[in-house]
């Protein structure tokens, strides 16, 4: 049985010191680090220790299952850099891990797919041209999810991240994401590591708008999110009356709390009786 990887927890790769912490964090995934956590003199380092880690035997699967360590990803430094070539050759030794794209576009993810075929990516959606490539990148064979690198994208676009200004891109995220049969999308990292609340607020934001985890930059932003996409005690009492009541209709159309039961309400019932088991 495997669970949608909620949280997504960057570790910078020069610092080996934190990894073993990091998997420990409650985090469904980890992501090693090799692009902006990284100085570019500490880069090769970084690229060693990444190894070195994962040639331990640590667990490189992308996604949580029941009773494992956290998923590992590695995030790569960007198309055209000089970092580039060095970080695809890393991958090739670790044939299981999954690699996040920094700056992706449809251009960037056709030169993964060509160095690492049939490797599955995250397409960490950040700049202008990335959003105009969305629906094709989408559709790429070689992309298994996309986050939103929101701080890259307000640096990039000058659209604030604040109240409303990028719901419109988060919604597109979304759907183009569904349409395209993948998995939802992750949110993007929230600044402040010491407010829970602050950070719960987020994360249940992103629930709502359809986003099926979020990226992390502290293990203290872990709790909250792997919280926010658990069924509150109101959710899980309404799915068990729907249910029930859809058992006792015989399979047809029927009421509860005064509003009509059909298949699509059914089936958010049993999508959150899936998440609460």
């Amino acid at each position: 049985m495997t669970r949608l990887s909620r949280s997504l927890l960057f570790v910078p790769g020069d610092r080996p010191e934190r990894f073993d912490k990091a998997a420990a964090s409650g985090a469904h995934e980890i992501v090693l680090d090799l692009e902006d956590s990284v100085a570019p003199a500490a880069k090769a380092g970084a690229r060693d220790a990444v190894a070195r880690w994962l040639d331990g035997g640590r667990q490189v699967q992308a996604g949580l299952q029941v009773g494992v360590q956290a998923g590992v990803q590695v995030r790569v430094n960007g198309w055209q850099t000089p970092w580039f070539d060095d970080d695809l050759a890393l991958l090739r030794t670790l044939p299981a891990a999954t690699a996040m794209l920094p700056k992706a576009d449809a251009e960037s993810l056709a030169a993964v797919a060509a160095a690492l075929p049939g490797r599955q990516v995250v397409a960490l959606l950040e700049t202008a041209r990335g959003w105009r490539d969305l629906r094709a990148l989408a559709a790429l064979p070689n992309v298994a999810r996309i986050a939103f690198g929101s701080v890259d994208f307000e640096a990039e676009t000058g659209i604030a991240d604040d109240g409303d200004a990028l719901t419109p891109v988060r919604t597109q995220i979304v759907l183009e994401s569904r349409a395209a049969g993948l998995a939802a999308p992750i949110d993007g990292v929230s600044l402040a590591f010491d407010d829970e609340d602050a950070m719960r607020r987020h994360a249940l934001r992103a629930r709502r708008f359809g986003f099926g985890g979020k990226l992390c930059i502290h293990p203290r932003q872990v709790a909250a999110v792997n919280g926010a996409w658990q069924p509150s005690a109101e959710e899980r009492a309404w799915a068990e009356r729907v249910l029930a009541a859809f058992q006792a209709s015989g399979g047809g159309v029927t009421t509860v709390d005064g509003k009509m039961v059909d298949k699509p309400v059914v089936e958010r019932a049993r999508q959150i009786a899936a998440e609460a088991g």
